[in-house]
């Protein structure tokens, strides 16, 4: 690929520059952005077409750059295919909301779209924000102009740009935690496409920005694949950092942000049978001050924008670009494109990737009180009434909601006046305490997978709770209920749910058949290992069975369960 070396100004990348190449010498989905007409595609014909609920193939890959999936209800295709009558076409529609920071108006017009057009149900992503499935075609329109209402979006919700900002979830919610949040916040309004699609599309506004200037940076065809950026404090990893494309590490001085160590090329992604597709840990490069936040998204982002793989998909991630050029190259290329040389990293430390659940107190008086979200799923249960009784704490609340990256949900800032009448509200809807779950429960992730995803080929979200109420009865035999083990569910291996980094991960293979791996760091600092291929429930119980017990009699004080099966030599 023929590159032209970017020259630094101001300490920055050079946003306009023309990147053209021959159409011939992209592969198939590069030649699609290309000739998009940046991200309009046929997508507004393709709405008013009342003959089908889906849309054009093509289409369906540029929805993803406005946030949105084509997907269908699995659960009918069969029938509906001997029936000889389309899939039953719905969409995923996910928001942008860098930080997973919600006011509690938004959470009360994210309530009523759910209700009107999204099966009554919301889900906290393990990226910090929401996604409404179930969404026909013709509520589309409605459901973004409802977002609109909110100052909500989905623009680079999915596609190959920056995804959503990740951003700690501080239990203290310090003023650190508020300054890193920002940046965050900052990093997602700058990084996210520019074209003027979403707006004509959605909204209804005339063209105004000619094709020639209205991507400066990412040009006619955008990113090789998705790029993904978060900003973590330790000594909480809550946003798993290391599976980041590109992290930001807080180094502080008590209170006082000084500046960031920055870790580059993290990514969970793999396929069956392609060994040469693999889930790595992100690198740390250096540190920078933290004013230069901004120039470091582009110099990086750039460099994969420039030299990732641009004719094979499953080979476009930013960590095979690191891997094939080497990381003294790339580390040397973003500083080329800085101006200037990153500083040797920052001492930290991580102790855990989970939420610290219940109430917590703030630097200034006000309180946080964090709630178990079972894979993220926000609906009426039979029994829990989930969805209505945070729509009527959002009503009462005067602070904000924060989806935390472990599907979890903290009702945020709530003023010492208002404390009270939370607590008297989750006491109502039985919300108050975790109802006896095990700290594995506690400490587990599903991704949605069937019905809705096209990708699944297992259940994840709907199968993981039954399992752990099986799984849950050898920890109780070995006195475990109360061990922190982390436990992430895939329906494929695609690694949604960052399965690779659990200490016990499994991934779906084929309907019932999981792939078992274990042995990933409890604060998402090693990738675990696979352990068993292709089993079925009583294969996996069986094998956690043998392992807990091994577990509960050979660990360590204080000992985690990943730690111990590479100590013990379980995996190697």
């Amino acid at each position: 690929m023929s590159i032209e070396t970017m020259k630094p100004r101001h300490g920055a990348v050079e946003r306009s520059r023309d990147r053209s190449q021959p159409l011939s010498n992209l592969g198939p989905d590069e030649t699609l952005k290309a000739e998009s007409n940046h991200l309009r595609g046929g997508i507004a014909d393709g709405l008013l077409d009342e003959i089908s609920g889906g849309v054009a193939f093509r289409d369906q890959k540029l929805l993803k750059f406005h946030g949105i999936y084509q997907q269908d209800d699995r659960d009918l295709r069969d029938e509906r295919r001997r029936q000889k009558l389309e899939p039953a076409h719905c969409f995923m529609v996910r928001v942008r909301l860098p930080g997973g920071v919600c006011t509690p108006a938004q959470w009360v017009k994210l309530d009523k779209l759910a209700r009107a057009h999204g099966g009554e149900t919301l889900r906290l992503t393990t990226r910090q924000t929401f996604q409404f499935h179930w969404i026909l075609k013709r509520d589309l329109k409605a459901t973004i102009q409802g977002l609109r209402e909110a100052l909500l979006d989905t623009v680079a919700a999915c596609g190959d740009d920056t995804r959503g900002v990740m951003c700690a979830v501080n239990p203290a919610l310090s003023s650190l935690h508020a300054e890193v949040y920002d940046a965050a916040r900052d990093a997602s309004n700058h990084a996210t496409w520019k074209s003027g699609a979403y707006h004509e599309i959605w909204y209804g506004e005339r063209k105004v920005a000619s094709s020639e200037t209205e991507e400066p940076f990412y040009g006619n065809t955008y990113l090789p694949r998705k790029f993904k950026i978060g900003f973590v404090i330790p000594p909480s990893n809550d946003i798993d950092v290391y599976a980041q494309d590109l992290g930001f590490i807080a180094i502080a001085k008590g209170r006082t942000l000084e500046g960031y160590n920055v870790a580059i090329g993290g990514s969970m992604g793999r396929t069956d049978g392609k060994p040469e597709t693999y889930p790595r840990l992100a690198s740390v490069i250096g540190f920078i001050p933290a004013d230069k936040v901004i120039e470091t998204i582009d110099a990086v982002m750039s460099v994969q924008r420039d030299y990732g793989d641009r004719k094979d998909r499953s080979h476009a991630r930013f960590k095979y670009t690191i891997d094939d050029k080497g990381l003294d190259w790339i580390k040397a290329e973003i500083e080329t494109r800085l101006g200037f040389s990153l500083a040797p990293q920052r001492t930290f430390t991580f102790t855990s990737n989970g939420d610290v659940l219940g109430w917590s107190e703030s630097e200034d008086g006000r309180s946080q009180y964090t709630l178990f979200i079972e894979n993220g799923r926000i609906a009426n249960h039979p029994g829990m009434a989930l969805m209505d009784a945070i729509l009527t704490i959002a009503k009462i609340h005067d602070g904000t909601f924060r989806l935390t990256p472990n599907q979890n949900l903290a009702i945020a800032d709530v003023s010492r006046e208002r404390r009270p009448v939370i607590q008297s509200l989750l006491e109502e809807f039985g919300l108050d305490g975790q109802a006896g779950a095990s700290a594995l429960r506690r400490n587990s992730m599903a991704c949605v997978a069937l019905p809705t995803c096209g990708l699944a080929m297992a259940e994840s979200e709907r199968y993981l709770p039954g399992l752990i109420s099986r799984i849950e009865t050898i920890l109780a035999r070995y006195d475990l209920m109360e061990e922190p083990i982390t436990l992430r569910m895939t329906g494929c291996p695609n690694g949604c749910a960052r399965p690779y980094i659990a200490e016990i991960g499994l991934t779906g293979r084929a309907p019932g058949k999981y792939n078992l791996y274990i042995g990933g760091g409890f604060h998402g600092e090693r990738l675990n290992r696979l352990h068993r291929e292709n089993i079925g429930e009583t294969a996996i119980l069986n094998e956690l069975d043998t392992l807990f017990a091994q577990f509960a009699a050979g660990r360590q004080p204080g000992e985690h369960f990943g730690d111990y099966v590479m100590r013990a030599g379980i995996v190697a």
